[in-house]
């Protein structure tokens, strides 16, 4: 004959714990964000930046107006990669 035997586990974590962590990383989370949104249009506004969005105005209109060569030209570039990180291993 069985017997059920009710059992209660409990935690050696304080009541509250993971609201408490969970709180943290939320605050983190947003503090990084803040951080990383301050960086990213500091950048935009460098010379670095203003050089970097001019390249890549650039590289749209050579890939509009060259289609296949771009396709090409990046397939050849994959490929040559692909070789180069297999060699690696």
């Amino acid at each position: 004959m069985e017997q059920e035997i009710p059992v209660t586990i409990q935690s050696s974590k304080p009541k509250g714990f993971a609201e408490e962590h969970q709180y943290e990383a939320t605050k983190q989370r947003s503090e990084t964000r803040e951080t990383l949104v301050d960086v990213l249009s500091g950048f935009k506004e460098s010379e670095l930046g203003a050089l970097l969005l001019k390249g890549a105005e650039k590289t749209t209109e050579y890939i509009k107006k060259n289609p296949v060569q771009a396709m090409l030209f990046s397939a050849g570039a994959g490929a040559l990669f692909g070789l180069i990180l297999k060699k690696k291993r």
